[in-house]
């Protein structure tokens, strides 16, 4: 599970204008309409072209929890692109994102400071710039690591530096032991 990369998708998919199809049937119809075939969406999902034609006639109407979960994922993945295009944008240059999270947080920084880490529970609104850093490193594959390192990064410059305001020295944040975390745009 990845929860940075399912958390931004999330973030987005809330600004989605129409809900998703619900139904295996309404789904699998919708596959095939962007794939433009039976055949493409069965070696994508890893079935039978033959089982992909019967849920779209809707003789079946159950799948199997992992291919329940599989199809979710694919019909997710491509709902509305001009919709979640259109919110990337906005968040990467004018509206920024939130992050909210319960997570210990330190950092190291100069001796004599209490830097020790802790479980402490934020919401912070980052500036367009983290949002773009955030989606652009997601869109080119960056690992579940990288992207808690970007968003430790904003976290270190937004909220324990103020924007440069304070702790000037401080050099690096912790971000570890996720029990919450959420974006919002």
């Amino acid at each position: 599970m990845s929860m940075f990369g399912d958390g931004l998708d999330q973030a987005v998919q809330r600004t989605f204008t129409r809900p998703v199809p619900k139904s295996a049937g309404a789904q699998m119809r919708y596959l095939v309409k962007q794939l433009k075939g039976t055949k493409a969406v069965a070696q994508m999902l890893r079935i039978s072209q033959r089982t992909v034609e019967r849920y779209v006639k809707d003789q079946i109407k159950k799948p199997r929890p992992d291919l329940a979960a599989r199809l979710e994922r694919e019909v997710k993945a491509r709902w509305q692109p001009q919709i979640r295009a259109k919110a990337k944008e906005r968040a990467a240059t004018t509206g920024g994102i939130v992050i909210d999270t319960r997570a210990r947080l330190g950092y190291t920084a100069p001796i004599g400071s209490t830097d020790q880490d802790r479980i402490r529970h934020l919401t912070v609104a980052l500036p367009p710039q983290y949002a773009a850093r955030l989606f652009e490193a997601q869109e080119q594959g960056a690992t579940e690591q990288r992207l808690q390192e970007l968003a430790a990064e904003a976290l270190k410059e937004v909220y324990f530096q103020d924007g440069g305001r304070r702790a000037g020295q401080l050099e690096e944040v912790r971000f570890t032991d996720i029990e919450h975390l959420e974006f919002d745009l």
